[in-house]
């Protein structure tokens, strides 16, 4: 369930890159002031300063990859996730045994639920609305511990009142994790996967769950930390991941040079960051560099390279057209669009309006 908030702590690339949304690892970053983001879900700390990164871009030659668009993926929850409602800037969900209000800024329209059952709920985020700002939580019913327990796709993690907000997974995301599951569980393989500004490792521990072996990057250690409190959890501490708290274009540079590959790679960047030693990144400075590194570490029989990209002001065909030109020669399709969530009603089976929450470009082989 990044996401994006992204996390506590900050990431970077190689001269930016590392941290996830703003969370409790701190604010990811503020707004420009002349830019103020969009009311997606995933920001990070401003950046002032930008690092260059040395890094050419390859020359790509060969035809670009075939398309499909717009691709809507969609969920209607998952495990002990639902979205029950959503309107006027909020979101009603439910998390395990809570339910859950906070802010959403692309719930334009009217509550369907009456507003007894919005008040009814354990927990509500109040404060600043915007993604990179503090605020706290409300218990209505009784205080409530930090983190409870969750199960997702069968592996079991924490959720975490940050005071940023976010909860420690993004649900919109349970279609990635689904997809990977399955490539790696029908592979007749091992397959080695990548899990770029990796978060508390949900999407590590599902594809482990599923018999990968997982790289996990994050420059934030209160994530890495999150993160290894959930494979414990999840009682899969003999399994083979391998945590990095490393800015994360430091990271696949490095892997590029040793010739290091893998066969998926899920990368979900904040729009700026900053990594554990000052390193900056800025989205549409980086971004280009960063996939291009990425498909030089894809191994020759890759499953796919997946991008997610939250709070940016662009259209999903703006990452689209550029993974099409980031993997010219490669063959394969690129398939791009938004993610959505559907509203699920009280029980979690009564589908409604669908919420946006991100862009996605994803290459698969065929």
């Amino acid at each position: 369930m990044r996401q994006k908030e992204r996390r506590p702590g900050q990431k970077s690339a190689a001269g930016p890159s590392g941290g996830r949304r703003t969370d409790d690892r701190g604010p990811r970053q503020a707004k420009p002031a002349a830019k103020p983001a969009p009311a997606r879900d995933k920001v990070r700390e401003p950046a002032s300063v930008p690092t260059a990164i040395d890094r050419p871009l390859m020359e790509r030659t060969g035809e670009r990859p075939a398309e499909r668009v717009p691709v809507i993926l969609e969920s209607l929850g998952a495990g002990d996730f639902h979205l029950i409602d959503s309107g006027n800037g909020e979101k009603l969900e439910q998390y395990g045994p809570y339910r859950i209000v906070r802010p959403e800024g692309q719930a334009l329209w009217q509550p369907s639920l009456p507003k007894q059952v919005w008040e009814k709920v354990d927990s509500v985020f109040t404060g600043d609305t915007d993604e990179e700002g503090t605020g706290r939580w409300r218990f209505p019913k009784e205080a409530l511990g930090e983190t409870w327990p969750l199960n997702l796709l069968g592996v079991d993690f924490f959720g975490r009142f940050t005071s940023f907000r976010h909860v420690g997974v993004f649900p919109e995301q349970i279609v990635h994790w689904t997809w990977m599951k399955q490539q790696v569980e029908t592979a007749g393989r091992p397959l080695k996967v990548l899990n770029l500004f990796g978060y508390t490792g949900v999407a590590s521990l599902v594809a482990a769950a599923a018999g990968a072996e997982v790289t996990h990057v994050d420059a934030s250690k209160k994530a890495i930390g999150w993160a290894r409190e959930n494979q414990a959890l999840s009682r899969l501490e003999k399994a083979p991941i391998r945590w990095i708290c490393e800015d994360a274009m430091k990271f696949i540079q490095r892997e590029e040079r040793r010739g290091n590959k893998y066969d998926i790679i899920l990368t979900d960047p904040p729009k700026f960051g900053r990594g554990p030693n000052g390193e900056v990144w800025h989205l549409f400075e980086h971004l280009p560099v960063m996939l291009d590194i990425c498909r030089e570490i894809l191994s020759p029989k890759a499953v796919g390279l997946v991008l997610t990209a939250y709070s940016i002001r662009a259209s999903f065909y703006s990452i689209h057209e550029l993974m099409r030109e980031t993997m010219r020669g490669a063959g394969g399709v690129v398939e791009s669009g938004e993610l959505v969530i559907r509203e699920a009603g009280l029980d979690g089976k009564a589908p409604g309006r669908a919420l946006s929450t991100s862009l996605f470009s994803r290459w698969v082989p065929k």
